[in-house]
């Protein structure tokens, strides 16, 4: 029989006000430091609330796991009629091309036509926000594909991280709880810097390797249209002679990845809380559709049982580097919803949604999200018939028996509901097209258990934040220093970073010194030592997969009166040809009259186009502009704030007094770029692909 992973020691204590019910629902307190036997709704106790029930200690989860089931359920009903989770989202239409057939691997009839275009709907979303938060939340990114395939719809939801806080989808109404408002209080809204997360964290170290994901700047993402996508799990590919070949799911934006600073996020949030919605809402209003890649990881048996960490575990990736994914089609993003309600609310995303020669794997997060997913849509949209929704409705033919409910929309032609019938009425099942499961031969012991291959929570963490570069790593530990810092009780900070300590002491060290740690803490117990062997993997660095071009990007163009309107055409003339769009901002909405009174028409005024909305800036006012600006306080913050957050600052000598203003005197460095003439320009344009001048973040000091 498998042993039990090694899991750390979890206490609790009751105060004197704990309050138990009794047989006939009275209230009793508890003795102090009495511990309640946790029970299901209807009383009946529970022997372990960690792992759902297994045949064997990696096979699939069992239908009759009544607590798990119970559990789930309650979860998925605790919201009307806003998502629980991924509430705040945004959607938009497109298109999946294959690029050639994978006939060999699977007989998904979307993988079959070179060529072939299948419509797509994709719901981007923050996790823990409710709809009226913000877009620059530092949280996960749920990336949710809906291809509308000939064989049926096909649902990949999925998020812009690879991996996911816990092992088994038994825990994850604790893990959303955890990271939701704290339920007294009903705050802090979008946010994961308070006790309640940290605690569960801090009591489940399977969730490290998140952690170094969500302290990343890959949860402040500058645009849906800069962030990659995944699958999380290991799905399988089954082809038309029922073979299997694992299969992990990757989106790579063809604009490459970026994110913005966590100050820049807190003010952007002030500035334009929808950021995200507007910039993708823009960018297909102006015809510059964004597009990803679908690329997948391919691999057999013998390369799951030789892999150092199970595959089957939704906290570990397979870096690119040991198995390079391969691209096998786009994701084009080309018209926005008629109506926001009716589409990208009313969208109803399932995992267990796959057409036939796409599988499932025994990944415990995968088998519970398949079981939780229907019930969550039948509670948020009102009854079983959300499919004749149009945006939920295939696109192919469809045939079945399902009649009447809630809002049935229609219902079975004829005297026959019901098959086999002797009226020849109706759809029949088809073996030969049907879905087939793959008969992977299963067989063990029914039990609540995690597999020993699950237990190692902190070498791919450690992997992780050694393959992202020095400024990459610095973000690390601020955000995991600031988030600290709103942690009101200590032991829950320093058992945070004792297991920090298993994933990298300098890390660890920076961040304890940051919370003012008097006494470092003992490394938290680990259930396998963090191995030490595991390369760097550029792949999981933002900075090292830069695009290394502004397409796609926004330049802020500061203007007054007077200025000259031949530096600024040419500037507009080079982003053009770049694929990259600009603001006009000027002191006062209408715009600016140039020196040779033509007019520019403003875009934004100073006071609501702050420096933090743009890729990089441009300042080049008249000489009497440049002191004006300078008596400007958010002509100084949007000067000053470009500047501490590394941008490339175009300039002319008239900007030179609102410079000194903002408290950026001295020799300038590479990123801020004197513009005298047109002939300044391809230049400068060139050195925007650099995207930010990460060098100078040391030298300054974020307000």
């Amino acid at each position: 029989m498998p042993k039990k992973a090694k899991l750390p020691t979890q206490t609790a204590t009751i105060n004197d006000q704990t309050l138990n019910r009794g047989a006939g629902g009275e209230l009793h307190q508890m003795a102090s430091g009495a511990v309640p036997v946790m029970t299901t709704a209807q009383g009946g106790p529970v022997g372990d609330d960690q792992n759902s029930l297994k045949i064997g200690a990696r096979g699939p989860t069992i239908l009759e796991d009544f607590h798990f089931r119970e559990k789930i359920f309650h979860f998925d009903h605790e919201r009307i009629p806003e998502r629980v989770v991924h509430a705040r989202g945004y959607g938009a239409h497109g298109y999946f091309e294959t690029y050639k057939s994978l006939a060999k691997y699977t007989r998904a009839d979307v993988f079959q036509r070179a060529g072939e275009k299948t419509p797509a709907f994709v719901r981007f979303s923050t996790v823990a926000g409710n709809k009226g938060s913000f877009d620059l939340a530092r949280d996960v990114r749920g990336f949710a594909v809906k291809i509308y395939t000939q064989e049926g719809n096909w649902d990949l939801v999925g998020n812009n991280i690879p991996v996911f806080f816990i092992q088994d989808a038994i825990r994850f109404p604790d893990m959303v709880h955890a990271v939701k408002q704290e339920p007294d209080r009903g705050f802090p809204q979008a946010q994961s810097a308070h006790d309640n997360f940290w605690d569960f964290i801090s009591l489940t170290p399977e969730s490290m390797h998140m952690i170094m994901w969500v302290m990343s700047d890959r949860a402040i993402p500058r645009s849906f249209r800069f962030m990659e996508g995944f699958g999380v799990h290991t799905f399988r590919f089954v082809n038309a002679k029922d073979e299997s070949t694992f299969v992990k799911f990757h989106w790579k934006p063809k604009l490459g990845l970026q994110s913005v600073a966590w100050n820049e996020a807190v003010k952007i949030n002030g500035a334009d809380p929808d950021f995200h919605r507007r910039d993708l809402w823009d960018s297909i209003k102006s015809g510059a559709f964004p597009e990803w890649e679908l690329q997948v990881q391919l691999f057999d048996q013998a390369f799951a049982d030789s892999f150092d960490f199970d595959i089957l575990d939704p906290t570990k990736i397979i870096p690119e580097e040991v198995l390079p994914p391969i691209s096998v089609g786009r994701l084009v993003l080309n018209r926005m919803p008629d109506n926001f309600f009716a589409e990208t609310e009313q969208v109803a995303f399932m995992t267990q949604n796959v057409p036939p020669g796409i599988d499932f794997s025994n990944d415990p997060l995968l088998q519970g999200r398949n079981f939780s997913y229907l019930d969550t849509q039948l509670k948020r949209l009102g009854g079983p018939n959300f499919t004749h929704l149009p945006i939920n409705a295939p696109k192919c033919p469809f045939a079945h028996f399902q009649q009447d409910g809630h809002m049935a929309m229609r219902n079975p032609v004829g005297r026959a509901n019901y098959q086999p019938n002797s009226w020849g009425d109706g759809p029949r099942e088809s073996p030969e097209r049907g879905f087939r499961s793959f008969a992977d031969m299963e067989s063990g012991q029914k039990m609540r258990i995690r597999a020993e291959s699950f237990a190692d929570h902190y070498s791919q963490a450690r992997q992780f934040f050694i393959s992202q570069t020095k400024p990459e790593q610095n973000h690390i530990a601020a955000a995991l220093t600031f988030e600290l810092s709103k942690v009101q009780t200590p032991v829950i900070r320093a058992r945070v970073v004792s297991h920090l300590l298993n994933i990298d002491e300098g890390l660890a060290a920076n961040v304890a010194s940051g919370l003012g740690l008097k006494d470092m803490p003992s490394p938290a117990d680990a259930a396998m030592p963090t191995r030490q062997d595991l390369a760097a993997s550029p792949a999981l660095s933002i900075l090292n997969k830069g695009p290394g071009r502004f397409e796609g990007r926004k330049l802020g163009i500061l203007l007054t009166d007077g200025f000259e309107p031949a530096l600024v055409k040419a500037l507009q003339k080079a982003l053009a040809f770049e694929k990259a769009t600009f603001e006009v901002i000027t002191p006062a909405v209408g715009g600016a009259e140039a020196a040779d009174g033509s007019i520019v028409l403003g875009n934004q005024m100073i006071g609501g186009g702050p420096s933090v909305l743009y890729d990089a800036v441009v300042i080049l006012p008249s000489d009497t502009g440049g002191v004006d600006l300078a008596k400007d306080s958010t002509a100084r913050d949007f000067v000053a704030d470009a500047f501490a957050h590394c941008k490339f600052i175009g300039y002319n000598n008239a900007a030179l007094p609102l410079f000194e203003k903002a408290g950026i005197v001295g020799e300038f460095d590479e990123g801020v770029i004197l513009l005298s003439g047109p002939n300044d320009i391809p230049a400068f344009i060139k050195n925007l692909g650099k995207l930010r001048l990460w060098s100078r973040e040391p030298n300054v000091k974020m307000k």
